[in-house]
């Protein structure tokens, strides 16, 4: 299989921006045989690794980033590494509450996994914290929907705490939002910090991680031999971490909604704003309504600063231009200056946009696709959590390694076939603007 494209993610990973500068890329040159390879740097790519590490010491891994870890997908999310249910389809992120229940524990399941790698690599708490998360509601509607949300989770036997406008107010400065439920569970990460911490800590002699290597072929002469520009790597046993990327391997094809979310974040504020802001330093919430806007408080290397993500498009692309940034920039202003009205002018230092793989009926992409070629993609709209849960069950489905939440989360179907590509593209995009519409002022 020739891989002729790659998905193009515009703007910059801010997260990686306000952090150091990384050493230089480790690209690989010449050829390398190894036990296992792993294609894609990202959350998944990387707990794949990780787990094939603690299952095989003695293998030789190899895995190839095609940009710099960071870079891609896992440095342009919001950093909520969520336990609980979180459907982006959904009014107030609820579903069935068995379905929930197991999806909770799942997810609970990655965020131990990579609470173990932040403790035993030594990341620092901004890198890795569980600090929990609140869902934010800015009006009545909005309000209601986190009272729903809150039932469920009392039906589902989970811990939360309704907070006032008074309760909303202490902790993000700002009198913009009515009520908050929080949940305890989350944990906030600063997702640059995070991958690029536990992609150091993996490198040894028997573990190879290659930056800027993308694979450009991918084919099977009995063991699987993936080329780069500059290289090639052959391996018996493959793991496809590359989310909706997947499609350009030849898999899923027609099975996958590319969607493309966007943010901003502000340059450092100056001692003067944060007291005029007021709050606590670190703070995120989510929006009552999941087509509103996310908004972050980050304190740490890169200073205090205030992140807002907004908007979603469906690009089957996988590419998005600068226009589409500009375009978007000014919601993400206007959500901006209607929360803080006390930082006027305060200007946006960096703008992105990232990729996320979602798919129709809410199911990931997971199992040996081809002879010995393992797929661990599509995590609808939880790529921090997910990706993370997928990559290391894939390894132990690589592995032969039974477990029950290995069995739990493998018994779902496939991917559903989705229609015709353009009325896919409209369809979708028509729905996301008309939930954006429903969302108000959570928008």
């Amino acid at each position: 299989m020739n891989i002729t494209r790659l998905p193009v993610d515009p703007g910059p990973a801010a997260w990686s921006a306000i952090l150091p500068d990384q050493q230089a890329a480790d690209v690989l040159s010449g050829h390398r045989n190894a036990d296992w390879l792993v294609i894609g740097g990202g959350f998944a790519g990387l707990a794949a690794v990780r787990r094939l590490a603690q299952l095989h010491p003695d293998a030789r891994i190899v895995l190839l980033e095609a940009r710099r870890i960071g870079e891609g997908p896992a440095g342009r999310n919001t950093g909520f590494m969520i336990d609980l249910p979180h459907d982006l389809a959904s009014e107030d992120y609820g579903g069935a509450v068995a379905a929930d229940q197991a999806q909770t524990r799942a997810n609970r399941a990655a965020i131990e996994f990579a609470a173990d790698m932040a403790a035993e690599f030594q990341l620092p708490q901004e890198a890795f914290s569980q600090s929990g998360k609140t869902n934010a509601a800015a009006t009545e509607k909005g309000h209601l929907h986190n009272i729903a949300y809150a039932r469920h989770l009392g039906q589902m036997g989970e811990p939360f705490e309704l907070l006032d406008g008074g309760r909303m107010r202490e902790m993000t400065g700002t009198d913009y939002y009515r009520s908050g439920l929080y949940t305890p569970g989350t944990a906030m990460i600063q997702p640059a910090m995070f991958v690029r911490g536990v992609a150091a800590a993996l490198r040894s002699n028997r573990v190879h991680i290659h930056e800027m290597s993308p694979v450009t072929a991918l084919n099977r002469k009995g063991d699987w031999t993936a080329t780069t520009p500059r290289g090639d790597v052959t391996a018996p046993r493959v793991i496809l971490a590359v989310n909706g990327h997947a499609e350009s391997f030849g898999h899923f094809r027609g099975r996958l909604l590319h969607v493309f979310t966007y943010a901003s974040m502000t340059r450092a504020l100056s001692s003067d704003e944060c007291r005029r802001l007021g709050g606590a330093s670190s703070w995120g919430v989510t929006p009552a309504d999941p087509m509103g806007t996310t908004v972050r408080r980050i304190s740490g290397s890169g200073g205090d600063r205030i992140v807002v993500r907004n908007r979603f498009t469906c690009d089957p692309s996988m590419e998005v231009g600068a226009r589409r940034i500009a375009r978007v920039a000014r919601d993400h202003d206007r959500a901006f200056a209607a929360r803080f009205p006390m930082l006027d002018g305060v200007d946006m230092e960096h703008r992105w946009g990232g990729r996320l793989c979602l798919s129709w009926n809410g199911v990931p992409a997971l199992g040996e696709v081809e002879e010995r070629l393992f797929s661990a993609c599509c995590q609808n709209g939880l790529g921090t959590a997910k990706g993370t849960l997928h990559g290391m069950l894939t390894a132990d489905l690589a592995s032969g390694q039974d477990s029950a939440l290995l069995r739990e989360v493998m018994d779902q179907p496939d991917p559903r076939r989705l229609p015709p590509g353009p009325v896919t593209n409209l369809a979708a995009n028509a729905v996301m603007r008309w939930g954006e519409w429903k969302a108000g002022r959570e928008l």
